[in-house]
């Protein structure tokens, strides 16, 4: 209980607390309502209902109708549980909850309704969202419900978590409790829920996975900087068109692209620009005219750091490891302006492909010096796994190692590269260009560079546990 009220008293970010008294060892429904300063939802969830109260029924319903009479301001009871046996109370309303975490059910419809005609002014449906498409599935099945909160769990249900009028739902849960959660303070601050609306343009970031994505972080601040009624949110899908079928229903605005989808757009009717067709991969959407356009600006990002530098490339040897879009872009932009490319990647086949299709040649795995800059392009030493390096010792003697990888912002073979002697690049300048560049083609307005830094350089830092 002492765990418990100290928790409640840090949620400074919500509205509303919901307290969970399943799995309270000490339990104290007077002590865990006592001295509250914001609206609480008392919950007792039964295994059942995929809780963690293991007790007797009546108990359980016993320290709900406690809440009640305690004038909680509401009591979540489960649709499935004999919440008519509930005392009613002038303060306390009750939410009517159902919940499925394996997927929406067929009957998902039927439910609500029924769940509606019992007359509960408010009702929770949760479900499991095994894809983007659920989003949608939850929409429709509570869109004539009246007042409800609906929530799609997991990593595909984020979007309407994010944006729970999507849903048409009165809140939104944050927190670390359930799947798809991202901390109160994130919804608040970042993705500015209380004040987004049906009005708000939607953005996002679009692969599997996201947890590694710096991608909310730099956007949404650069719209809250430059006064936009905009928010930036993720997609998690492998499914090209899954994303587009959901975007074009919800009305996604632009869309940055990650793995693994850079390459599978185009065949589904994206329209890319010179740059995308010869580097063959999309990195970025943009609904324009009833259609979508793509553009690649992995190029320019990837260069503007070596140009910054002046580093030579005609007539050097760039080693590329790796053989998915990012090492694509990176190795046509090298070859573009005059280095020697080869190809570096675990699947021999796969770099043989890659190679074969930018004209550039293979190299051994792990790569032979001498070489003169070296390009990791693959997702190796990436946050939590940051200890990893993808290549060490010798294969790192050379002049320049270029780290795509930004979180955490010193990777493992940036530290060895530089024990080595070699010179280093971080992935985070070629992420804040790509990201100015995005934001321009978006709005048509020069992108807050301090404020897509700034964003940047919070997330990365949050994520490898600085300051």
């Amino acid at each position: 209980m002492a765990d418990l009220r100290r928790a409640r008293d840090r949620a400074v970010h919500a509205d509303l607390v919901e307290i969970r008294l399943d799995g309270v060892a000490d339990l104290d429904v007077a002590g865990a309502l006592a001295g509250r300063t914001r609206p609480v939802v008392v919950t007792c969830r039964p295994v059942w209902e995929g809780g963690r109260f293991d007790g007797d029924e009546g108990t359980r319903l016993s320290i709900l109708g406690e809440a009640v009479r305690l004038g909680a301001e509401f009591v979540d009871v489960e649709w499935a549980a004999d919440w008519r046996s509930l005392p009613r109370g002038e303060r306390t309303e009750l939410v009517l909850s159902m919940h499925d975490y394996h997927a929406p059910p067929a009957d998902l419809v039927a439910r609500v309704r029924a769940m509606r005609r019992s007359g509960q002014a408010l009702i929770k449906v949760a479900v499991m969202a095994r894809g983007l498409g659920d989003c949608l599935t939850l929409r429709e099945a509570v869109r004539d419900a009246g007042p409800v909160v609906a929530v799609a769990m997991g990593p595909a249900g984020q979007v309407g978590r994010l944006c729970p009028w999507l849903v048409g739902s009165v809140w939104t849960y944050g927190g670390s409790a359930a799947p798809g959660q991202v901390p109160a303070r994130e919804l608040a601050e970042t993705y500015r829920v209380r004040s987004t609306s049906t009005s708000t343009a939607i953005y996002g970031v679009v692969g599997e996975p996201l947890a590694h994505s710096a991608s909310p972080a730099m956007h949404n601040p650069a719209f809250g900087d430059a006064g936009l009624d905009a928010v930036y949110v993720p997609f998690e899908t492998s499914d090209a068109g899954e994303f587009l079928r959901v975007a074009e229903a919800i009305g996604v605005a632009g869309a940055s692209v990650t793995a693994p989808l850079k390459s599978r757009l185009v065949e589904l009717g994206v329209a890319p620009d010179a740059m995308a067709r010869r580097v063959g991969a999309v990195n970025t959407l943009r609904q324009a005219n009833g259609r979508w356009e793509g553009r690649n600006f992995d190029v320019a990002g990837f260069l503007a750091p070596l140009e910054r530098r002046a580093v030579p490339l005609t007539g050097r040897r760039a080693v590329v490891l790796g053989a998915g879009g990012a090492a694509r872009a990176a190795a046509w932009a090298l070859k573009a302006h005059g280095a020697r490319v080869a190809i570096a990647a675990r699947r021999r086949a796969e770099a043989e492909r890659l190679a074969q299709e930018l004209q550039v040649t293979v190299a051994a795995w792990p790569p032979v010096p001498p070489w003169d800059v070296l390009v990791n392009a693959t997702p190796v030493g990436t946050w939590p796994d940051a200890a990893r390096s993808p290549i060490e010792g010798s294969a790192l003697d050379g002049g320049l190692v270029y780290d795509l990888v930004y979180n955490p912002p010193e990777t493992a073979l940036v530290r060895a590269a530089r024990a080595a002697g070699a010179a280093t690049i971080g992935g985070l300048e070629m992420l804040v260009g790509q990201a100015c560049r995005q934001f321009e083609w978006w709005t048509g307005r020069t992108a807050p560079v301090a404020a897509i830094e700034r964003g940047a350089l919070e997330f990365v830092q949050r994520r490898s546990g600085g300051s």
